[in-house]
């Protein structure tokens, strides 16, 4: 999100500065405090400037969800199990997974399963967009946005998945079309119009509430407090830290009495790359032997990371802004930094994957494929399928 570009601290090279010999590093040094420290001060005189706009943001969001608390604003049945998906901050929090494998537990417990998302990012953000009909999948990530293609390509015979910003309506009518026994609402926490039986909200461990501050000063979409909506908090990438516990801590001290899981991802395999599509997976590895990865996702130190945990021999790391759109140039520019660190193959994620149909590559582009595990894999099961009760801390 560009906000979260804008409030970032500076980490960067200083322009115009190179040490090059020994008697210039220490006026170097000098210049690089200097830069570091206006590029700091930069940071906090906009985060102060958008702090009170945050306030009125925050305001609005409890004042919204009084409304929905006393039905004031009514909040509308889907008439069949609804699981919901979501995060309290903006970026990534390595929810897709978890849309991924609520869906598999609902299909394995005999429902018929359909994902409804907004599809963010997708050309006509108004238009409803089926993107797979459980058999096939019918749109490519520009009509149906990045992720619910993602989902629906790893899907195929467990869930149909439609993207449209009115969920209401899009349920009423898969229902009537599919059938639909059972909801998975990707992203949803603050969509509050669509009742739900679980509420599932995803923290990352690595980043769990930015600055604390509330949108645009921060990447809170409401305030911290209404963690207490939650029926089931996952801590994602628990892996990547030394401990969540403070984490947890954290939430518990806001009130929040729901039952907590910690999520976290592995890689799978390797999966190669052919016309927007991977293939079966590929089992070895040594094609991942000096790589360059890249990844245009909301988190992507967390990708970086988990392909260091995996010993990979990653030869450098490219970002692009998340969703974004690959071009040539793009992939020419990822070809020509590959031969010149000796590398000979790209690695990408699967949300990159669907965004490269058509592209030419000269190298092997390998997707990571990753799943997650959960550490109370019992307890996840029985409250997304209603198969147990809703235990509280």
């Amino acid at each position: 999100m560009k906000v979260r570009v804008l409030i970032r601290e500076f980490s960067g090279p200083v322009p115009g500065i190179a040490v090059t010999k020994q008697h210039d590093r220490t006026r170097n040094r000098r210049k690089r405090l200097v830069w570091q420290f206006r590029a700091k001060f930069c940071t906090l005189s906009l985060v102060n400037l958008l702090t009170p706009i945050g306030k009125f943001y925050g305001l609005g969001m409890d004042v919204r969800n009084r409304l929905y608390d006393r039905a004031v604003l009514p909040s509308h049945s889907l008439g069949a199990r609804t699981i919901s998906i979501g995060n309290l901050t903006a970026g990534g929090t390595g929810k897709t997974p978890l849309v991924e494998l609520t869906a598999r537990m609902l299909a394995e417990s005999g429902e018929k399963v359909c994902i409804l998302s907004r599809g963010y990012g997708r050309t006509d953000p108004r238009r409803r967009v089926i993107v797979s009909d459980g058999e096939r999948v019918l749109a490519d990530a520009s009509t149906g946005g990045d992720e619910p293609v993602e989902l629906a390509r790893k899907l195929l015979g467990q869930a149909i998945v439609i993207a449209d910003a009115d969920r209401v309506g899009a349920a009423a009518w898969a229902q009537e079309h599919f059938g639909i026994t059972a909801f998975v609402l990707d992203d949803a926490f603050q969509h509050r119009r669509a009742k739900r039986d679980l509420d599932i909200v995803c923290i990352d461990a690595t980043d769990p509430w930015g600055n604390g501050q509330v949108l645009p000063a921060g990447t809170l979409r409401e305030p911290l407090i209404n963690i207490r909506r939650a029926g089931l908090v996952a801590v994602t990438r628990a892996d990547l830290v030394g401990s969540a516990d403070a984490v947890v801590k954290r939430l518990r001290k806001c009130g929040m009495d729901a039952p907590v899981v910690f999520a976290s991802a592995k890689m799978r395999g390797l999966a190669k790359f052919d016309d927007g599509i991977a293939s079966d997976l590929d089992d070895s590895r040594l094609c991942a032997a000096n790589a360059l990865a890249f990844a245009g996702i909301g988190n992507p130190s967390s990708f970086r990371k988990l392909l260091e945990k995996e010993n990979l021999n990653i030869k450098g790391f490219e970002i692009f802004r998340d969703h974004h759109r690959y071009t040539e140039a793009d992939i020419s520019s990822l070809e020509q930094k590959a031969r010149a660190l000796s590398a000979s193959c790209l690695l990408t994620t699967a949300k990159d994957a669907v965004k490269l149909g058509g592209s030419k590559f000269e190298l092997p582009v390998f997707v990571v494929e990753i799943e997650v595990e959960i550490s109370d894999p019992a307890l996840f099961r029985s409250l997304v399928t209603g198969q147990g009760p809703d235990l509280r801390a």
